[in-house]
C-alpha cells in the first residue's frame, strides 16, 4: 500500500504558517519531559494562584488541542476540516467533578450534542465519558459486587437514568454514540451499563459504543465473550478501539496494590492485541461497527488492508478511523483524502476545566516512544516544502 501518511502538503492544508510554526514550537516543549513537568507544575501553580494566564494558554497549547470553550465555539474549527472530508467528535472535556448537580449538567451538555450533530453531517458521533455521569467511587464499588447502602442505590439509579436519557434520545436521533472507556478498577460496572444500553438500542444498528482499550490483555476475550451474547440476542456492537490512556496508573496500582496488572507485557503485545481486536470485527462486520481511534500509523494501514480484503468501500458506515485534534493530522486528513471515514476528537470547554484534559494529552505525548518526533518530523518537512 502507498505510504500516503508522507504526505505533508494535504496532512498541513489547513494550517497557515503561524499555525505550523506554533505547532512546531509545542510540539519542542512536548519532546522533552522536564519541561512538560515544568511546565504542568507552573500551569497548575497559575490556575490556582488565579493569575491572569487562560490568555496564554488559550493562544497557544488550548487553541492547538482544542475547538472552543463552547459548542459555538468550536463551529468554524469543525466546519473548516469538514472541507477537507475530515469529522468531528464534539468532546466535553471537563474532568474531575464529583457532584450530582456536575452530572446532570454534562447529561445536558451531551444531550445538546446529540441534537447539535443531528443537524450537522460534519458530526457523526456524540460522546461521554462514565465518570461525567456518575462518581469514581461508586462504580468501582458496583464492580466489585459490594454491597450499596439505601443512598448508593437511589445515586446509582440516578446514573443509569443519565444513560438511559442519553442512549435513548441518540437512538431517536439516529446519532452514534461514543462512551469513553476509563481505568480497569471501575470499567467493570461502565462495561455492565454499556452492554444493556446496547441490548435495547442497537437492534438495527450499532448505535451504542463502548470503547476497549486494548492494551488491556482482557479486552479480546471479552469482545468475543459479548459477541456470542449479541449473535444469541440479535443486537449489534458498537466499539471504539483504542490502545489506552492510564498504564502508568494502572500498572502503580497494580504494584501497590499486589494484582497481576491488566497492562499488557510489552508494548508490542499492546499493538498486536489491538491489530487482533480490529482484525476480529472486520471479519464480523455485519454484526459490529469500529471506530479505530489510533494514531499508530502501522494499525491505520493495516484496517485500510483488511477493508480492502474484504472487499468493503472506503466510506463503509460501519469503519471510522478517529484521531485526536491537534495530532496526527498526517494520518486524519490524508485517510480523509483517499475517501475513508475519519472524526477528530474535538475537545472543548472552559480553559480552566480543561486543563486536566490537557495536561494528559502533554504527559502522554511524552510517554510514547516516537510520536512527538514524528509529528515534529513532519511539520519539518512541511516547512522546508513551504520555504517557511
Amino acid at each position: 500500500m502507498d505510504k500516503i501518511f508522507d504526505n505533508t502538503q494535504v496532512a498541513f492544508s489547513l494550517k497557515s504558517d503561524t499555525e505550523l510554526d506554533r505547532a512546531y514550537f509545542l510540539f519542542k516543549m512536548i519532546d522533552s519531559e522536564p519541561l512538560v513537568r515544568i511546565g504542568t507544575a507552573v500551569t497548575n501553580f497559575a490556575l490556582k494562584a488565579h493569575l491572569p494566564v487562560e490568555g496564554l494558554i488559550r493562544a497557544s497549547v488550548f487553541d492547538h488541542f482544542c475547538g472552543g470553550i463552547s459548542e459555538e465555539d468550536c463551529l468554524p474549527v469543525m466546519e473548516k476540516m469538514f472541507t477537507k472530508g475530515v469529522c468531528s467528535v464534539l468532546d466535553y472535556s471537563v474532568e474531575g467533578k464529583e457532584d450530582e448537580i456536575e452530572f446532570d449538567a454534562a447529561m445536558k451538555k451531551t444531550l445538546k450534542i446529540i441534537e447539535f450533530a443531528k443537524e450537522k453531517k460534519a458530526i457523526p458521533f456524540a460522546v461521554f465519558k462514565p465518570t461525567g455521569f456518575g462518581r469514581f467511587d461508586l462504580y468501582k464499588k458496583i464492580g466489585k459486587k459490594k454491597p450499596l447502602t439505601f443512598e448508593e442505590h437511589a445515586e446509582w439509579d440516578r446514573v443509569v437514568a443519565r444513560y438511559e436519557a442519553v442512549c435513548q434520545f441518540a437512538h431517536e436521533k439516529d446519532v452514534a454514540l461514543l462512551i469513553d472507556g476509563e481505568e480497569s478498577w471501575m470499567q467493570d460496572a461502565a462495561d455492565e451499563l454499556v452492554l444493556q444500553m446496547m441490548q435495547k438500542y442497537n437492534k438495527e444498528k450499532a448505535i451504542v459504543f463502548n470503547t476497549l482499550q486494548m492494551y488491556r490483555w482482557d479486552r479480546l476475550d471479552y469482545l468475543k465473550k459479548i459477541h456470542e451474547q449479541a449473535k444469541s440476542e440479535g443486537f449489534f456492537i458498537g466499539m471504539k478501539l483504542v490502545r489506552g490512556a492510564y498504564m502508568e496508573k494502572e500498572n502503580k496500582r497494580a504494584e501497590e496494590k499486589g494484582y497481576k496488572t491488566p497492562i499488557c507485557a510489552t508494548k508490542t503485545a499492546s499493538d498486536e492485541n489491538y491489530d487482533a481486536a480490529v482484525t476480529y470485527m472486520v471479519e464480523n462486520i455485519d454484526k459490529m461497527a469500529i471506530f479505530a481511534g489510533t494514531h499508530n500509523e502501522l494499525s491505520s494501514y493495516k484496517l485500510m488492508e483488511l477493508m480492502k480484503s474484504k472487499g468493503l468501500s472506503s466510506n463503509d458506515q460501519r469503519i471510522w478511523f478517529g484521531q485526536l485534534y491537534g495530532m496526527s493530522d498526517n494520518i486524519s486528513y490524508n485517510l480523509a483524502a483517499n475517501g475513508y471515514n475519519v472524526a477528530k476528537y474535538l475537545p472543548f470547554g472552559p480553559v480552566r476545566d480543561v486543563m486536566p484534559y490537557l495536561i494528559r494529552r502533554a504527559e502522554e505525548n511524552t510517554s510514547v516512544a516516537g510520536q512527538t518526533s514524528r509529528e515534529l518530523m513532519l511539520i519539518k518537512k512541511e516547512r522546508e516544502r513551504r520555504k517557511v
